[in-house]
C-alpha cells in the first residue's frame, strides 16, 4: 500500500470548479462548453420573463450545438456537481435521473443507464474509464475507480477499483493509511 502524503488529494466533498473552467469565453473546448451549456440552462430554467425565457432558449441552442461537435448525451436536467471533465465526450450517454458527485472524470462511450427502472448515483472523484457501463440501482462510492470496458452492476465502496465484465470490485491499493473494509464493503477505518 502506497503512501499518499506526498501525491495531491482531490476532493470527494468540495468542488474543484477550475476544473470546469475554460481558458477563455471563445477558447475551442467542446467537453467544458457542453457542461458550461447544461450549467447556464439549469441556471435560466426557472427564470421568468422575457429575459429569462431568452436566456433559456440560447442556453438550449448552445446545449444542441455541443452536443453534435462533442457527440455526448449529456441531458439538460442531468444533476452532476462541480468539478466534472470529459476528457473525450466522444459516446457519452448519462440517463436524466443519475446523479454525480464533484470532481468526476468520464472518458468516452461511457453509459450511466437505467436497469429494472433504477439509476445509478456516483459519489465523489469517481474515475470512470472509456467503455464502462454503471446500471441500475447501485451506488458507487467515493474516490472509486471504473476501469475501462468495466460493467458495474452492484455498489462499490469507498475507495475500490471495478475491473472486468461483470465487473469484480476490490480495495484500490493506494487508499489512505488505516482505511480498510470488512468484507460487505464497510468502512473500517481506523480512528
Amino acid at each position: 500500500m502506497r503512501d499518499m502524503s506526498s501525491r495531491s488529494h482531490v476532493s470527494s466533498t468540495q468542488p474543484d470548479w477550475s476544473r470546469e473552467r475554460k481558458s477563455g469565453f471563445f477558447s475551442w473546448d467542446p467537453p467544458r462548453s457542453l457542461i458550461a451549456s447544461v450549467r447556464a440552462y439549469q441556471k435560466h430554467a426557472n427564470a421568468g420573463g422575457l429575459l429569462g425565457g431568452c436566456l433559456r432558449r440560447f442556453a438550449v441552442l448552445r446545449h444542441r450545438f455541443w452536443s453534435v461537435v462533442t457527440g455526448a448525451d449529456v441531458p439538460l436536467n442531468c444533476s452532476f456537481e462541480g468539478g466534472l471533465l470529459l476528457p473525450h465526450p466522444n459516446g457519452i450517454v448519462l440517463h436524466p435521473e443519475v446523479r454525480i458527485g464533484p470532481n468526476c472524470m468520464i472518458f468516452q462511450q461511457v453509459t450511466l443507464g437505467m436497469a429494472k427502472a433504477q439509476v445509478p448515483t456516483i459519489g465523489g472523484h469517481v474515475d470512470i474509464g472509456a467503455g464502462a457501463r454503471v446500471l441500475g440501482a447501485i451506488h458507487i462510492g467515493d474516490h472509486c475507480v471504473i476501469g475501462a470496458n468495466a460493467v458495474v452492476l452492484v455498489d462499490m465502496p469507498p475507495w475500490s477499483v471495478a475491473t472486468g465484465v461483470p465487473a469484480t470490485i476490490r480495495p484500490r491499493e493506494d487508499r489512505p493509511r488505516g482505511y480498510e473494509q470488512d468484507k460487505g464493503g464497510n468502512d473500517r477505518s481506523a480512528p
